[in-house]
């Protein structure tokens, strides 16, 4: 299966109408822990890692010959084993897991089968408080999932951050504070503080404990549409939180982040952005609608838009670059001035 969708075509259009077939594998391999067992097993059969996890040897050959064709199984013979891919990030504890982000693709699934719905009705098509703090099964997983894709991503990103001189960071609408003790991590003189729901603010707590960085990592549970941000900070940064508000909220934080700031200071928006078409790149327009079927005000906004926000916002000098392949973030940055 393509992983290049053509709409312009017809056979484009008749793999198009197939193509959820192969999430829907993904999904139901990550289910059954089958990039796992092969791991524990590699070279097994169907029907050993049929038994190794109790499942029924012909439903699971089926559902292994899938991830086969779909390239995140290998197959010699009636051997599997993981694919390269699927090796780096499909086993749990891999050096690039995303089985927790993945999973939480699986909760929002349904919810595309009702994108018809979300066109009639312009409303989401679950209340997102299922996912902050009304569900706590359902939060939990989406703040972990949160957690294991901001792992990815920000290991690419901090590198491009600027904290050589920074000595307060406030992270808003940090999730699980995991770029936060990234960038901690990074700057070792650097404190921080994740501004959160207090349900989210909770699981950050325990994350950043195991990182060990409780002395200079903390939370400030609340909801930072209300939430005075603490002043006198050198960085703000609005990771994956934007794309969630409208432009005069938008607006609006990024003045508070302005006056939160101190002379100099810098923020940082790293998001989803499309060009001024709004349909292009693909993958942002596309998750656009999913922000849209979970989310009030979910959409994604363009560059040129939030550039002309920062201005507005009183910042100067503001510069976009693309996060490093193959993420599809965009990171914009722009300064408070000395005066």
């Amino acid at each position: 299966m393509s992983s290049s969708l053509d709409g312009s075509t017809p056979a484009g259009i008749v793999e198009m109408a197939s193509a959820y077939y192969a999430s829907a594998t993904l999904f139901a391999a990550l289910e059954r822990g089958i990039f796992e067992r092969v791991a524990r097993l590699p070279g097994a059969t169907a029907e050993a890692l049929a038994g190794a996890g109790g499942d029924d040897p012909h439903g699971l050959r089926l559902l292994l010959d899938g991830c086969v064709a779909l390239g995140l199984l290998v197959k010699q013979g009636e051997a599997y084993r993981n694919g390269e891919g699927a090796a780096q990030t499909l086993v749990p504890g891999a050096p690039h897991d995303l089985t927790r982000a993945i999973r939480y693709n699986q909760d929002v699934y349904p919810a595309w089968g009702r994108l018809a719905e979300l066109a009639r009705t312009g409303r989401p098509v679950e209340p997102p408080s299922l996912h902050l703090g009304a569900d706590d099964a359902r939060t939990r997983r989406f703040v972990l999932a949160m957690h294991g894709r901001a792992l990815g991503i920000g290991r690419a990103v901090t590198p491009l951050l600027d904290l050589s001189c920074a000595r307060r960071l406030l992270d808003v609408g940090g999730g699980p504070g995991t770029y936060t003790v990234l960038m901690a991590q990074a700057a070792p003189e650097l404190r921080c503080c994740v501004l959160d729901l207090p349900p989210v603010a909770a699981i950050a707590n325990e994350l950043i404990d195991q990182a060990g960085l409780t002395s200079r990592v903390s939370t400030l549970p609340g909801d930072y549409h209300v939430t005075a941000f603490p002043s006198g900070q050198d960085v703000v940064t609005f990771f994956g939180v934007l794309h969630q508000e409208a432009p005069e909220v938008i607006r609006e934080l990024l003045r508070r982040a302005h006056a939160a700031l101190k002379p100099g200071g810098r923020v940082y928006v790293l998001d989803m952005m499309t060009d001024a078409t709004r349909a292009h790149p693909r993958f942002a327009a596309l998750f656009a609608i999913n922000m849209a079927l979970t989310a009030e005000h979910g959409w994604v906004f363009a560059d040129s838009e939030l550039a002309s926000w920062l201005a507005e916002a009183g910042f100067v000098d503001s510069r976009c670059m693309p996060a490093p392949p193959p993420m599809p973030h965009m990171l914009m940055t722009a300064s408070k001035p000395d005066k």
